[in-house]
């Protein structure tokens, strides 16, 4: 069952969908050479609760932390650990949910660290181009069947896959609700958009092919042949005019804009640090 939200629920949405936003900005600050993903989850735990919210992952489903981590060929739902440390080069996808007043928000964001190969700084500037395309067709009367073609077609034409077994999904008093969303698909084809629907729209897109599996620690997902993966997503209200996007980057690119102006993020400085 697809539940149509009111103006007062999508505000709710919206405040949680910000937390994340804004807890994404905090990790830009963090995200470097050297750091363990368990610290970054850490930090995302405390930001969370210190704004009057819970972590909408943890537990859920069972998952064991606050965020999903997922470095170079992991797609999804990857596990925070000491022993997973940020190295130069890397891609490193943070998937963050939060759980306030009982509506969940749901963002993620694909970052750089330090200094990355060109081939793979294209695979996320198209990827995070792509969700925004899908999103121009998250308009009432339009279908999935849209959005999914939009995020495919652009991906596909500029060489890269797309992964079919994840999909996104609604959002509201539940972290996954219906109906699914796709990263491929028809035009014309499958549920017809309302407005009051509130999806998360999250393409995941490969370098190299689309086939994926999932770990033995039974939730992250890796590329199987091992290629660099990136992952976008926004949480959006269905409109008649056009979407509203209740997530938002803007956290995250002002801080990366402020590292970038002070010269961080690279392993000198971090190895500086240590000296």
């Amino acid at each position: 069952m697809i539940f149509l939200k009111t103006a007062e629920e999508i505000e709710l949405l919206r405040e949680s969908n910000l937390l994340v936003g804004k807890t994404l900005g905090e990790m830009a600050k963090h995200v470097r050479p050297g750091i363990s993903t368990l610290e970054l989850d850490r930090i995302a735990e405390e930001f969370i609760r210190d704004h009057g919210a819970l972590p909408g992952f943890l537990g859920y489903g069972g998952f064991p932390n606050t965020l999903c981590i997922s470095i170079n060929e992991e797609v999804v739902h990857g596990i925070p650990s000491a022993h997973r440390i940020l190295k130069e080069g890397d891609v490193v996808s943070i998937d963050c949910g939060t759980l306030k007043n009982g509506y969940y928000g749901d963002s993620a964001y694909t970052f750089e660290v330090g200094e990355v190969r060109e081939e793979v700084r294209k695979l996320l500037r198209t990827t995070k181009d792509a969700l925004y395309r899908g999103i121009e067709k998250a308009v009432a009367g339009l279908r999935i069947g849209d959005i999914g073609y939009a995020v495919q077609s652009y991906c596909e034409a500029n060489g890269y896959s797309v992964v079919r077994e994840l999909v996104g999904h609604g959002v509201g008093r539940d972290m996954h609700e219906e109906p699914q969303v796709p990263n491929y698909g028809r035009r014309g084809q499958g549920t017809k958009l309302a407005e009051g629907m509130v999806i998360a729209i999250e393409p995941m897109i490969n370098l190299g092919k689309r086939h994926v599996y999932q770990d033995a620690d039974g939730w992250t997902i890796r590329t199987r042949d091992r290629m660099p993966s990136a992952h976008f997503e926004h949480t959006v209200a269905i409109g008649k005019h056009g979407a509203d996007i209740l997530s938002s980057f803007e956290f995250v690119e002002k801080n990366l804009e402020k590292k970038s102006l002070k010269g961080e993020n690279t392993s000198e400085q971090f190895d500086n640090q240590l000296n």
